[in-house]
């Protein structure tokens, strides 16, 4: 049995399951464009389902919605270079009853120096790293050595790396949590795909400048720890890929 939620019992802190993806906001926020149809939502004019964990679940694109949110915020929307789902995002514009949110995607569209438009977004070097293996089959049987990552690693400044990564990075390891304006090498993201991080980056921006890699660990004679296996071991290496947005 879904819940339901009224005006009466709604937070001044929103807590979101659009799509499956989890955001946090204000509801000051999610009710700025008073004529919307989100506004209408979280104002009390219609219903809104719950998920099991008690969050407001809304059935759309969870991935665009960070950008539905940048304009609620900022009343302005900036787009990565190369972005390619600006139909997708029009038409969350035209659900969430958005105009003027739907009027920037179509500027930003006829914009022919879309680089200058990517130029609002700050500056700077990210690095990705990630420790690596081959997960074999037993017994060494499998046919095909398939690549095997223990974590992705993020390090740079603080904002940047958040505005970049958004909702895929794992700040829990950082013991200065909550302060943007410094540098940090202890982020690693969500996900296990290095492609992924390396798409999220290309679509904000960022050209890959630099990378190096350990090469395998050779003949393996370490003592392993209990549960390790020798020949994953063996071919255990690290790479790392410094990109820059200017």
């Amino acid at each position: 049995m879904s819940q339901k939620e009224s005006t009466e019992e709604m937070p001044s802190v929103v807590e979101l399951n659009v799509g499956g993806v989890f955001y946090t906001t204000s509801l000051s926020t999610l009710t700025k464009d008073q004529e919307s149809h989100l506004s209408k939502i979280f104002n009390g004019k219609t219903t809104i389902e719950k998920d099991a964990k008690g969050k407001f679940f809304l059935d759309r694109d969870g991935v665009l919605f960070r950008y539905v949110l940048d304009y609620l915020r900022d009343n302005a929307i900036t787009l990565p270079e190369g972005f390619r789902e600006r139909e997708r995002l029009r038409r969350e514009a035209i659900f969430y009853g958005l105009s003027g949110l739907d009027k920037a995607i179509l500027e930003f569209g006829n914009d022919t120096n879309t680089l200058s438009c990517c130029k609002k977004n700050p500056i700077g070097y990210i690095t990705v790293g990630y420790r690596g293996s081959f997960a074999f089959g037993r017994d060494g049987l499998a046919d095909v050595k398939f690549r095997k990552l223990s974590r992705i690693l993020v390090c740079g400044r603080v904002a940047l790396c958040r505005d970049v990564f958004g909702e895929t990075l794992n700040e829990s390891r950082d013991p200065d949590h909550g302060i943007s304006d410094r540098y940090t090498s202890r982020f690693f993201l969500k996900h296990s795909s290095i492609e992924q991080a390396f798409d999220n980056l290309q679509e904000q921006g960022f050209k890959l400048v630099a990378s190096c890699g350990s090469g395998t660990a050779g003949n393996g004679t370490e003592q392993l720890k209990p549960g390790v296996d020798s020949e994953e071991n063996r071919w255990n290496h690290y790479n790392e890929f410094v990109f820059v947005r200017e």
